[in-house]
């Protein structure tokens, strides 16, 4: 062998670093099949989903989802937090009630009311949403994540969008301070739903989803931008918390859009950030590196504040993540991320 050949062996040996990518999208209750699909993972390897994670975003109620993963909480204990928080948070009947009782009646009937108050003023108050945050978060801060994390909300009087985020850059030097609690009532602070979150700077903040409700592409462009992942293996995984078929017309009216304006606006940016996921990320058929999880329902089975189908919910997250199961082990839980440790903060050196 000449020098020539010996001198390029090191080079020809390198390989490149893998990062793993978790994204969440948001949808209220519906987190909780996210939760249990992630949950169905965990307890069939044995693995911590958050063991194997480089970099977690989360919009609205997969902002919880992360803040959770962040601070250490089991996947087993953020299902539950769906299960026996949402039926409080949405001031509707637990799913467990009997059938004909008094309790029963009484929360059909707030229910009717919520539904006619949502037309000129917020459906829910954030006070029940705030107290299971408060349980479940108890007076942890951003910096006390063990992984990085990315969570959008959109500030209202800015016009413009808010992404809290991890000390994962030198630039990041304020969020890390803020409670877990105000920045997941930021970024779930969904219009209609819940009032804009009032941060304790005076900001107020309202759901991510406006925006970025899929934030896959944006983590794709903090991980090979801010993060400087240029040469890496980039592999992301996306849940969505379930998908409806669209009937989109071709020649609409106001009357053809008035009720779908929403979800086709919120489809095209969901499209989009898988797109800008995918091209970031060089997925190609061939050497995959972009996941999706989202199963197609039926058209109205499941809504942002359907606490009845909770249990539902959670069935199919466990089905879903039987049969995700064998990519997640390829792909995802093949190695444990690297640690991760936040840059210095410059005033306060924690």
């Amino acid at each position: 062998m000449n020098g020539k050949a010996v001198e390029n062996i090191p080079e020809m040996m390198m390989q490149k670093t893998k990062k793993r990518i978790l994204t969440l999208d948001g949808g209220g209750i519906k987190g909780a099949f996210a939760a249990s699909f992630l949950q169905t993972i965990e307890e069939a390897t044995g693995k911590r989903i958050a063991d194997h994670f480089d970099l977690i975003a989360g919009t609205s109620t997969g902002g919880i989802i992360a803040l959770g993963l962040g601070l250490g909480m089991s996947t087993k204990e953020i299902t539950q937090f769906y299960v026996n928080e949402g039926p409080r948070i949405f001031d509707q009947k637990n799913p467990l009630e009997k059938h004909g009782s008094i309790a029963y009646y009484a929360s059909k009937f707030k229910m009717a009311l919520n539904f006619g108050k949502q037309i000129a003023t917020p459906k829910y108050h954030p006070f029940e949403l705030k107290k299971a945050l408060e349980r479940a978060f108890q007076d942890k801060c951003l910096g006390d994540s063990s992984i990085r994390l990315l969570i959008p909300a959109y500030h209202a009087d800015n016009e413009d969008v808010y992404v809290f985020k991890t000390r994962h850059h030198e630039r990041f030097q304020m969020d890390w301070k803020e409670s877990v609690v105000d920045v997941a009532m930021a970024t779930a602070a969904a219009p209609t739903y819940f009032r804009a979150h009032p941060m304790p700077s005076g900001s107020p903040l309202i759901d991510g989803g406006i925006w970025a409700n899929n934030p896959a592409g944006i983590a794709a462009v903090e991980a090979r931008s801010v993060l400087g992942w240029k040469n890496d293996d980039l592999y992301i995984v996306r849940i969505g918390c379930t998908e409806e078929a669209l009937d989109i017309p071709i020649e609409p009216g106001y009357a053809d859009l008035l009720l779908k304006s929403t979800a086709l606006f919120m489809q095209g940016q969901s499209r989009g950030s898988d797109g800008t996921a995918i091209l970031l990320s060089d997925h190609k058929e061939e050497a995959p590196r972009f996941f999706r999880f989202q199963p197609k329902v039926s058209t109205g089975k499941f809504s942002l504040d359907g606490v009845s189908m909770i249990h539902r919910l959670v069935g199919l997250g466990a089905a879903e993540g039987r049969k995700a199961l064998p990519q997640f082990e390829r792909f995802f839980l093949d190695g444990g991320a690297e640690k991760f440790y936040p840059t210095i903060d410059k005033n306060n050196n924690r």
